[in-house]
This record gives structure tokens, C-alpha cells and sequence, in this order.
């Protein structure tokens, strides 16, 4: 006997694919847009639908955008020697929240995980070098995550870039604002006296 119509449980399945969603979050969220008034839960369908057909690459630095250009690479007043990695677009905006960088980006879309059967060929990386060989890039910033994949990652934009004689950093490891130095790993401790800094 099925609990809810066919319909229902759909939506159900669909919120219940969405990262980080259980089925329990699913049914709630699926239940909310049933009580939604028909012309809200109408909007909602539509902005779906409407970020999926509209939302793409920026052609220089392959974050999402509704244009050819993104307004960071469209912005004259930022940096244009010095180059970001990310490895997603939600990492740009962590970055902009700073306010500490006024270079440019390129998001990689991913990061290369033989696990997961993911290859250099399946991330952005061509798109990086093509830029780099441009010769205007100065500076590659690698902000991939501190993990496996993410070192992976940088170390191998690192030998694809480096004989075009640009100079490849990689963001700072230690330990957070407001952490306690007994509560710290040791590979972070270590990352942590390597990057340290003169104050």
C-alpha cells in the first residue's frame, strides 16, 4: 500500500537527491511546497527552471553566471595578473565574504579523485593552462581544500604551470581563529609552523 500519491512521493524522491537531504528533510520539504498557495509553489518551479536554463560557465574563468563574462572578470578594477583556483563556485563567494582579494578566479569544478573516477580531464584544468599560457598571469593562488584530492589537485596544476614561469602559491594551513593548540591534529600543528608568518 502506497503512503502518499505517486506525485507526492516523487517530490519526495527529488528533494530526497539533493546532497545532504534525508528523507525525512525530503518529506517536510516536499510537504511545505504542497502548502505553498498554487501561485508561490508556481514561482518556485519556475526559478528552477530558470537557473537551470540560464545559469552557465563564464567563458574566461568558468564561474556560474547568467552571461558570457561574470561580473568578477568583467570588473576592470580588479587584478588580472593574479588567478584564484577553486575547486567550486561556492568557493568564490567564501572568498569574496573575506574582502581580503581583489584578484581574479577559476573554478575547476571539481577536484581529480581516482576514486571517484574523476581525472584531470573531467575538471577544468585545460581551460586553466590555456589561460596561463596567455601570459598574463602573474600568480595561481591554489585554494583547493587541505585534503587528499585537493593537494592532489594543486600539485598537479602546479608541473602543468609552472614552465610558463608563473609563480604558484598555495593558501596558508594552521590552526583557526579561536582554536585551542591542544585540540589540533598533528598535520595540522606541522602546517602550522611551516606557514607561519612575522607579525
Amino acid at each position: 500500500m502506497k503512503l502518499f500519491p505517486t506525485a507526492l512521493e516523487d517530490l519526495i524522491d527529488k528533494f530526497a537527491s539533493l546532497p545532504g537531504i534525508g528523507y525525512k528533510s525530503a518529506q517536510r520539504l516536499a510537504f511545505y511546497v504542497l502548502s505553498l498557495p498554487k501561485e508561490e509553489s508556481e514561482d518556485f518551479a519556475k526559478a528552477i527552471l530558470r537557473a537551470s536554463q540560464s545559469v552557465k560557465c563564464c567563458s574566461i574563468c568558468q564561474n556560474l553566471t547568467d552571461e558570457d563574462i561574470c561580473d568578477v572578470c568583467a570588473d576592470v578594477r580588479r587584478d588580472r595578473t593574479t588567478v584564484c583556483v577553486v575547486a567550486d563556485p561556492k568557493d568564490v563567494a567564501a572568498i569574496e565574504r573575506t574582502r581580503e582579494y581583489n584578484g581574479l578566479y577559476h573554478v575547476l569544478h571539481g577536484v581529480i579523485s581516482p576514486i571517484n573516477h574523476i581525472g584531470p580531464d573531467d575538471i577544468k584544468i585545460k581551460e586553466l593552462v590555456d589561460r596561463v599560457a596567455g601570459g598574463e598571469i602573474e600568480e595561481l593562488i591554489m585554494a583547493t581544500n587541505p585534503d587528499t584530492e585537493g593537494e592532489t589537485t594543486a600539485k598537479y596544476i602546479s608541473k602543468l604551470c609552472k614552465p610558463f614561469g608563473v609563480k604558484i602559491t598555495r593558501l596558508a594551513y594552521g590552526i583557526p581563529v579561536g582554536g585551542n593548540l591542544e585540540f589540533a591534529d598533528d598535520a595540522t600543528l606541522a602546517r602550522a609552523l611551516e606557514g607561519r608568518s612575522e607579525i
